[in-house]
């Protein structure tokens, strides 16, 4: 019976391989899946009959398949497991002596050769598993070039008063109690709860990526719903809490907070009512002028505390617009942006730029990437309105108070994956970080990262400003700009030149009809763009789930980057998660180095023409994943990450990692992969293969990065010098937010917000938790 077993279990495998083998030879990928269909089907035919001859052919189908897996990826255990997992699983299976009695030659010396195949195979596994063969390992300068850089804010270090800490968002922060020596010894010195929680009416991408503010005694937080909440930054205790009651809209794409916006009067005293206000942006489109001091609303900001960011838009529907991230304080203006749901309708609400008196709430000028020469505030009670459908900014700010200039990171038009009918003006601004003046809003200039961009690579993060030090030992005011397409743009921030070189790239074609594709991308000097998939980096669980993502591989179009959508279904690599995202980097102004985050995850992107779009759903909630309709556009999308039968990604890990690289030269020192599957998976597995995030790093002069952003649920401080694990925290819910730190008294403490990130789909919560040394 076991004989009769064995053989069905061998002829189901070599049936399965078989077909998908030969499947996969003719679309041109490797035959050793057709041949492997050969040898178990072979297998089972001799297992049927007894034939004693199945040990000397398995035997050496191991040989040869561990010959073929060490020549295709050699000692990458993660890799090794899954081509001989389910091979070795059988060879010993065949070694059982009720298997080898069973035969006609019942005392058969074949089994030794079998037996000596498998301890062979166990061998490379046991070896393999103690090598790391995807670290980049390496060590960032440490010698300090600029001993006292320009930081972007004049205030002490104790506090952090914007989004990135400083208006130049270097994610830096020159304290220095906690060392590389004792961060180890970190401890929660208190946690709050804010009571905002995701529930069962939400949106799929409710998400809590906020990054407090501290200022004096105080932290100032939003929450996805829109509350704004003031905490003790010693004791954790809420000091007051603001509901904005922006609602529930199914149809918004994101239900989230980035930050608020703190600001002080200079004319009055502190302690006078508004002396110090707190911005808070809504998911409802508003803009709502809080007192720092109490929560208690600002009347005299626009109208009764309250700025209506809807003004002006020429269609705006329900949940179609919405600021997820706060508006940047310069010179006494407030600038904005906003997010425009990607691919609902090309019926969509404006991407304008608008700057309004930080008193008053007055608009002073407008920019609009579609109409960009004209800035005169439009007559909105005359009914101008802004231009429909251009690019947008979605994400956070910069500025040079110095110079006069603002930058602004740009998306794209919808539909994402359309490209014609484009005019010239937004064909010159999607998918770039743009300069303007801040009195004016005139353009300076603009820097575009993808031409005629099909892959929804809008610009994300926020762009970073830091002094370099050049060959020459000239200091050149440099803006860093990290994309999706994994290339970090290093430039002079005074005219958008290349500090770092900047080549371009011929690109594939192949567009739809209707469309075309720009001949040539750019790419930096620096970048962390992922090598080309190939059949060899397919993954799964088993032999015959990498198969079927190697016959994935070849069924969809893929040229590498930049391949076009179609509806035969592009692989888009680097996908439109990002390399990086809204995350960010982080750099040490003094070293002039960077730490980041780089995720590789591929995406499928699939057109869909108009007449084959499934029936509008009433009862769905706004997403990004899955059919986007694109209403008015004679295709839709369909988008997913391209993963296997299982649900786990087709390419082998690592998808996430950290890196450290000098911004003067351009030279990566190190890339790690980072995080583990425990929170992956039913069984908490502790293994580390390098997994996706979505958040950003901070950086502090004691020579420590922190950062919790994966997808398992740590906050971890790193080495910033060797990207080294020194230290991490368990989180009660996904850390999908970038940390801050600040000083109360002479002690350091490390915040991160808990929350969770709907679409990554890692545990919802409502924590912000604050860490500290002991007697700190």
């Amino acid at each position: 019976m076991l004989h009769l077993i064995t053989a069905i279990i061998f002829a189901l495998l070599g049936t399965v391989l078989g077909i998908g083998g030969v499947w996969l030879a003719a679309l041109g990928g490797s035959w050793y899946y057709a041949v492997a269909g050969i040898v178990f089907l072979t297998c089972a035919w001799c297992t049927f009959q007894r034939d004693s001859r199945v040990f000397w052919i398995y035997s050496a189908y191991i040989l040869g398949s561990l010959a073929w897996a060490i020549w295709e990826i050699g000692f990458d255990w993660w890799q090794l497991g899954a081509r001989g997992g389910l091979i070795v699983l059988l060879g010993l299976w065949l070694c059982l002596p009720a298997i080898r009695r069973g035969m006609h030659d019942g005392r058969s010396k074949a089994i030794i050769p079998l037996a000596l195949s498998n301890a062979l195979a166990i061998v490379i596994a046991v070896i393999s598993m103690t090598q790391n063969v995807i670290d980049i390992p390496g060590r960032l300068p440490e010698a300090v070039v600029t001993p006292d850089p320009a930081l972007g804010d004049d205030f002490g270090p104790e506090d952090w008063h914007r989004y990135g800490r400083t208006q130049y968002g270097q994610r830096y922060s020159p304290l220095e109690q906690i060392t590389r020596d004792n961060v180890a010894q970190l401890e929660l010195a208190w946690q709050f709860q804010t009571g905002d929680v995701k529930g069962p009416d939400d949106v799929g991408e409710t998400t809590y990526q906020v990054t407090p503010l501290k200022i004096r005694d105080t932290l100032y937080v939003c929450t996805p719903h829109n509350w704004a909440i003031a905490i003790d930054a010693v004791s954790g205790e809420q000091k007051w809490k603001f509901d904005a009651n922006s609602g529930l809209e199914p149809d918004r794409q994101h239900q989230t907070c980035r930050g608020v916006t703190y600001w002080k009067n200079p004319d009055i005293d502190v302690g006078d009512p508004c002396a110090e206000r707190v911005y808070l942006p809504t998911a409802d489109a508003r803009l709502i002028a809080l007192d720092a001091a109490d929560g208690s609303v600002c009347d005299s900001f626009a109208e009764n505390g309250t700025l209506h960011l809807e003004r002006g838009m020429p269609f705006n529907p329900a949940g179609f617009y919405y600021s997820t991230s706060p508006p940047i304080a310069v010179d006494g203006k407030l600038i904005i942006g906003g997010a425009v749901n990607d691919n609902y309708s090309i019926y969509s609400p404006s991407g304008v730029i608008r700057a309004f008196d930080i008193l008053t709430g007055e608009l002073l000028w407008n920019w609009d990437s579609a109409n960009p020469n004209d800035t005169t505030p439009i007559n909105i009670a005359d009914g101008e309105t802004y231009t429909a459908n251009s690019p947008n900014s979605w994400s956070v700010f910069s500025v040079d108070p110095e110079l006069g200039m603002v930058y602004i990171p740009l998306g794209n038009q919808v539909p994402d994956q359309l490209g014609m009918g484009r005019s010239d003006a937004v064909e010159a601004h999607s998918s770039s970080v743009v300069a303007l003046n801040v009195d004016s809003g005139q353009q300076e200039w603009v820097f575009q990262t993808v031409h005629h961009d099909l892959w929804d690579m809008d610009v994300p993060a926020q762009p970073v400003l830091l002094d370099l030090t050049a060959e020459t030992d000239e200091n050149i005011p440099a803006l860093v700009q990290p994309t999706k397409q994994g290339d970090i743009y290093v430039l002079d921030r005074r005219n958008g030149e290349p500090f770092l070189p900047v080549s371009e790239r011929d690109a594939p074609g192949g567009a739809i009809p209707e469309d075309f594709t720009a001949p040539s991308q750019p790419v930096s000097k620096l970048t962390f763009e992922p090598r080309p998939l190939r059949g060899r980096d397919m993954w799964g669980a088993s032999l015959i789930d990498q198969m079927i993502c190697r016959i994935r591989l070849h069924r969809y179009s893929y040229e590498g980057r930049y391949t076009p959508p179609s509806p035969k279904g592009t692989i888009v690599y680097p996908g439109n998660f990002g390399v990086f995202n809204w995350g960010s980097i982080a750099v040490d102004p003094e070293r002039q180095v960077m730490f980041g985050m780089p995720t590789h995850l591929a995406f499928i992107q699939q057109l869909i023409p108009a007449e084959d779009l499934p029936p509008l759903d009433p009862e769905a909630k706004g997403s990004e994943h899955g059919v986007n309709r694109n209403e008015g556009a004679p295709y839709g999308v369909n988008m997913h990450p391209f993963l296997g039968p299982l649900g786990v990604p087709c390419q082998a890990p690592p998808w996430g990692y950290v890196a450290g690289a000098d911004l003067r030269t351009g030279d990566i020192a190190y890339l790690r992969k980072n995080g583990t599957i425990r929170d992956m998976t039913p069984l908490p597995l502790p293994f580390e293969l390098g997994v996706p995030g979505i958040g950003g790093p901070i950086i502090t002069k004691g020579g420590v990065a922190f950062l919790a952003a994966a997808v398992d649920d740590y906050l971890r401080a790193y080495d910033l010098t060797t990207g080294e694990v020194l230290w991490k925290g368990r989180l009660p819910a996904g850390g999908q937010s970038t940390p801050m730190t600040y000083a109360v008294d002479g002690t350091q403490y490390v915040v991160i917000v808990a929350g969770g990130h709907g679409s990554i789909g890692t545990k919802p919560g409502d924590y912000i938790l604050a860490y500290k040394l002991p007697n700190g």
